[in-house]
């Protein structure tokens, strides 16, 4: 996470500028955040993000699967190939 997705956070449609680590603040509505405000969101952020691996991670072994095609194949088979296909991904990405 970084100062524009902070900013974007504290003040939802602000105007501002960034360029490098030099913020101007063009807004006549919203008020700038301190320094110290900024700091504490991209942190808040950053722990949003990072709680949510399992689940990125998740979802791109999801992507691999042909879920339509297992499910059919369970559905004529008896099967459980989806939901074994299912289970094993969040065994391997566990939720914490």
């Amino acid at each position: 996470m970084n100062t524009t997705e902070a900013l974007n956070s504290l003040t939802p449609k602000a105007e501002w500028a960034l360029r490098g680590d030099d913020l101007e603040w063009l807004d006549t509505v919203q008020t700038q955040p301190a320094d110290a405000e900024i700091t504490v969101e991209v942190t808040r952020l950053q722990g949003i993000y990072d709680s949510q691996e399992y689940a990125r991670n998740r979802k791109a072994k999801y992507d691999l699967l042909n879920q339509l095609e297992l499910i059919s194949e369970d559905a004529i088979n008896g099967t459980t190939m989806h939901k074994d296909a299912i289970l094993a991904i969040k065994a391997e990405y566990p939720k914490p």
